[in-house]
């Protein structure tokens, strides 16, 4: 059975490659890789919802106390049968919590575009279908972003709490948002720079911090849905209210 609640703190790096090397040869003699993870990276695709004036990624690049999103997870090829994760995210002052329900691609659509509440399966978690369908009445949402990427993920025998992923080649695309179309799309980042992010509801340990300081690896707000969202606005003449997209440079 899946985990249908997470409740941690979660902290993001934006990493060059030299930095990625090194953290992930100091990872390797204190984590593991995740059992599931057959290669090197895996590949995540994601749809995320919002409304037609783009209310929940403004609300969220605002960096308020609270905020909330919506999207859709599935992992490796999909199709329109294929069971992936609908999850709502909140994170209040910093603090992660996530619920989620397995759907398959048709039930989620048909739930989100068309109010059609799914027939109940061994799969679903019913208290999340209700949180999530509240959450669709609350905000009238459609798909806006397609965004996927391929992650490492590792975790620690002995600090089940600690989790650590890295994510490169991320791609974005505001149309064809459906996961069964495949990955295509803009490339986010430039070549060379991997987003890792650490998740804990502890203390992180002392090795950790170590090499965080000896590869000058800071944490920051980077948020992949907010980048796009300001390069976005950026190409299509909008007025991005804090100019420039504050999480990384301007793609060359």
């Amino acid at each position: 059975m899946y985990d249908s609640a997470f409740n941690r703190v979660e902290q993001k790096y934006l990493l060059t490659e030299e930095a990625y090397e090194n953290i992930k040869l100091c990872m390797q003699q204190h984590m593991i890789k995740d059992s599931y993870q057959d290669e090197e990276f895996y590949q995540i695709s994601n749809i995320y919802y919002d409304t037609e004036d783009n209310l929940i990624i403004k609300k969220s690049v605002s960096k308020p106390t609270f905020k909330e999103k919506l999207r859709l997870r599935g992992y490796g090829v999909i199709n329109q049968d294929s069971l992936v994760f609908l999850e709502l995210k909140k994170k209040i002052n910093g603090y992660v919590s996530k619920r989620r329900t397995q759907i398959t691609v048709r039930e989620a659509s048909d739930f989100i575009l068309y109010g059609m509440f799914p027939k109940l399966q061994s799969y679903h978690n019913l208290q999340v279908l209700r949180e999530i369908e509240y959450f669709l009445n609350k905000y009238q949402v459609r798909p806006a972003l397609f965004l996927s990427y391929e992650r490492e993920a590792y975790y620690c025998n002995d600090r089940p709490d600690l989790r650590i992923t890295i994510d490169r080649q991320i791609i974005t695309r505001r149309y064809d948002l459906d996961l069964a179309k495949g990955i295509f799309g803009k490339h986010l980042l430039e070549p060379g720079y991997y987003v890792m992010e650490i998740k804990t509801n502890q203390n992180f340990p002392y090795w950790l911090n170590e090499i965080l300081n000896k590869t000058h690896s800071y944490s920051s707000s980077f948020s992949k849905y907010g980048s796009e969202f300001y390069n976005y606005l950026n190409e299509t003449g909008g007025n991005p209210s804090c100019g420039l997209n504050p999480y990384l440079k301007p793609l060359k």
